[in-house]
């Protein structure tokens, strides 16, 4: 079947993300570079690179890779050309990124669909596409499921999940107790604990609209922007560098973090969302915020000096359409770069045809780029607009419309006339092919693209067609993808596991009914992503305890009927801001540059360039949200990194979650933990009366929001105890005496 080989990969333990990178980075590397040596027909050294099981195996010289270690592998050694006896591909040494690939590839284990799957694309015999495969069920139409009529007034959401269970014979779990559901929401809306008197106020609370009101004072935060605007910047992969060597700062980029928490925080549309992020300087209302919001194509890894200049020049593109498709559909197209895809009903041509809406983008121009960006200066674009001032009957509240200044992380065109787009050979940029033109998917649309004249004379208007599709109420794709990222960032998990893959290679939907009915109510509710989480929290399958049962553990193991609440571990910003609240010396301060976290000096003097790229921040703007902290490909946040803190190369659907001794070392050792530590210690001695007992009380409800229990209180002080003792013996054991005169004649 098609998803047979994936079954494969997933008992080795290959994520369908390690897939994905071989799909679109390695196989057509090994098709282009060393499948003319190497391949089913030529064995040049007795190895063939054709099937993971051959490359394991090795030729003359030994086994190709060690998966996990590229520093051990022959292959890396080949095509780095440090051995003058094993030079591969022998013509011309790969471009950097190429090598990068490769390593990172063998880090992550060698990744492919089966042991003996090949290498050459799947279809030989022409592609077309069947009513079976446009029957698959996140192709077809969005509908509101029928729901059975039920006693009581269960919400729509629990009668899906119940009707599930019921088949099963399952019992859901109770609803958590108040304490639980405040915490829980906390952190979910906003990352951050409630304190002991928030908490207390709403335990107290008989109000039956107490947890509505509560979701309700939440959604209203500003905070609530900063916690689930970085949820999005996950998946658009979101650095202010570019990567590789020098790793040099993208001007401004800054401005487009801001953009994505002012449009949560506004609950703006998320079909306008969309738009403005694939084609903001193509509408028609234009203004600085669509502007803002097309950096989202700049945000990918960028080599400043390639290789190869129009190779590059496509690997810009790729990135461009492989985003916009896993963000925006939940689609692997780049896996039909080189070939048809290997599972999804989607041809090399679909490719090449999507592929020529972002034809026209300009990536960087190095001069621009490398604008000191210090300076906050923006670039005055060629267009001139009426002045705002002059407009007597705008309304007090509008927004300005676009002010003329064009942001150096902005998209730009090369200009009204689009360029030719051809198929590419095997993705290799120096084969073209047959002449292409704009189209959707075929597995998803009949129509052909409306393309109207761009309002913006230099720009073509092809991506605003394509941002009208992808945004309309009749995709099949779009409400449910976005629908089921809410839905995973309030369990844990989405119903469908592999948010960026909604494809066969991806895991199956949990509950197509559920999700279909959440995607409808998206839609219904004018895309509101405020709305669906009253919708979700509001349901008892949120509230739900995360207590284990033997009986149902056994039944479904992985709560995949959502019987219960799933027990997660907060993400790395979580747990540092939550730090910072709990110590008092959390910095609310919103927007702007952001900050640079302290490194030590060996982190620092590590750098290609050492000191480059890395500024200083004041001690109070280093206790800034996590969220502003300032990303570089390069030179990750220790403390964030070791808790999971997403990776920038490519959209993260949903990050990896691990459970490592380097986690307790460093809450145990670090100096961002230990000083906080230290900060809430004086703050509770200045307060202290000399009753212990207060004491481990009064941290208890700062750190936890609780009171401490009698064992606890009794712990507490036998440990002060016996620090106060032993740091009174070391007290006295430490005596200075110098040998000094008592005075100098």
């Amino acid at each position: 079947t098609m998803a047979s080989p994936l079954s494969q990969a997933e008992r080795t333990g290959i994520s369908p993300e390690g897939i994905q990178f071989f799909e679109s980075k390695i196989r057509p590397l090994l098709v282009n570079n060393c499948h003319e040596c190497h391949g089913n027909e030529k064995h040049k050294g007795n190895l063939q690179l054709n099937s993971r099981k051959t490359i394991l195996r090795g030729g003359d010289s030994g086994a190709a890779i060690v998966p996990g270690d590229p520093a051990k592998s022959l292959l890396i050694e080949a095509v780095k050309y440090t051995n003058s006896d094993l030079e591969m591909p022998p013509k011309k040494k790969l471009g950097k990124q190429a090598v990068a690939d490769l390593e990172q590839w063998i880090r992550l284990g060698a990744p492919w669909p089966s042991e003996t799957a090949q290498v050459t694309a799947k279809r030989e015999h022409g592609f077309s596409i069947t009513d079976e495969d446009r029957d698959y069920w996140a192709f077809r139409p969005v509908k509101h499921p029928r729901l059975a009529k039920r006693n009581g007034n269960q919400a729509p959401i629990d009668q899906l999940i119940q009707a599930q269970l019921d088949a099963r014979g399952i019992a859901a779990n109770p609803i958590a107790d108040k304490a639980t559901l405040i915490r829980r929401a906390y952190f979910d809306l906003i990352g951050l604990p409630p304190t002991y008197g928030e908490m207390q106020a709403f335990v107290n609370n008989a109000s039956p609209d107490a947890w509505p009101r509560l979701i309700e004072h939440l959604l209203g935060l500003p905070q609530y922007g900063e916690r689930w605007g970085r949820h999005w910047l996950d998946v658009v992969r979101f650095a202010q560098t570019n990567g590789y060597e020098r790793d040099d700062e993208k001007p401004l980029v800054w401005k487009y973090r801001d953009y994505v928490i002012r449009s949560f925080n506004e609950d703006k549309p998320y079909d306008r969302f969309v738009m403005e992020q694939i084609a903001g300087d193509e509408l028609t209302d234009v203004d600085n915020d669509s502007l803002i919001a097309t950096g989202f194509y700049r945000l990918c890894v960028w080599d400043d000096e390639p290789d190869d200049p129009r190779a590059a020049e496509f690997e810009a593109l790729d990135d461009m359409l492989k985003t916009t498709s896993e963000t925006f559909m939940g689609l692997t197209v780049g896996c039909a770069r080189c070939h048809d895809h290997m599972f999804d009903p989607i041809s090399q041509r679909d490719y090449y045809e999507m592929l020529a809406f972002f034809r026209n983008v300009r990536y960087y121009d190095k001069p621009k780029y490398e604008w000191d960006s210090a300076t906050y200066s923006p670039l005055i674009a060629p267009l001139e607009v009426f002045a705002w001032q002059n407009q007597p009957d705008k309304p007090k509240d509008a927004k300005p419309p676009w002010d003329g200044r064009e942001y150096a992380m902005t998209v730009r065109e090369h200009s009204a006339k689009p360029m030719d787009t051809h198929l590419l050979i095997r993705g290799n940029a120096g084969r073209p092919s047959n002449k292409v033109e704009p189209e959707f998917l075929k597995v998803l649309a009949k129509t052909k693209p409306a393309i109207e004249k761009s309002p913006n004379p230099f720009t073509t208007g092809r991506r605003l067609a394509l941002a009208k599709w992808i945004a309309s109420p009749g995709h099949p794709l779009t409400a449910r993808v976005m629908a089921n990222r809410i839905w995973q960032f309030h369990f844990g998990r989405g119903l469908v596991a592999t948010p960026n893959d909604f494809g066969k290679a991806g895991k199956p939907c949990a509950n197509p009914a559920l999700l279909d009915w959440l995607a409808a109510e998206f839609v219904d509710g004018d895309w509101s992503i405020k709305h669906m989480h009253r919708v979700i929290l509001n349901s008892e399958a949120y509230r739900r305890t995360s207590w284990q049962n033997p009986m149902n553990q056994n039944a479904d193991p992985g709560n995949e009927l959502i019987w219960r609440q799933n027990l997660r571990r907060l993400e790395a910003e979580a747990i540092r801001d939550a730090i910072l609240k709990t110590s008092n010396s959390l910095n609310t301060a919103m927007g702007g540059r952001g900050f640079y976290p302290n490194f030590s000096g060996e982190v620092i003097a590590g750098a290609s360039k050492p000191g480059r790229g890395w500024g200083y921040s004041r001690a109070d703007e280093q206790e800034r949200r996590s969220v502003y902290a300032f990303v570089k490909r390069t030179m990750m946040v220790p403390f964030l990194e070791v808790f999971d803190y997403s990776g920038t190369e490519g959209s993260i659907g949903a990050r990896a979650v691990t459970t490592v001794a380097p986690q307790a070392l460093t809450l145990l050792n670090s100096d961002f933990v230990s000083g906080q530590a230290r900060r809430l210690a004086a703050e509770l001695a200045t307060t202290n009366t000399g009753d212990t007992a207060t004491l481990v009380n009064t941290l208890f409800r700062q750190a936890l929001a609780r009171d401490a229990t009698v064992e606890e209180i009794a712990f507490g002080q036998r440990y002060l105890g016996q620090q106060e003792e032993r740091h009174h013996e070391v007290r006295h054991q430490l005596v200075f005496a110098p040998d000094v005169p008592a005075s100098i004649e």
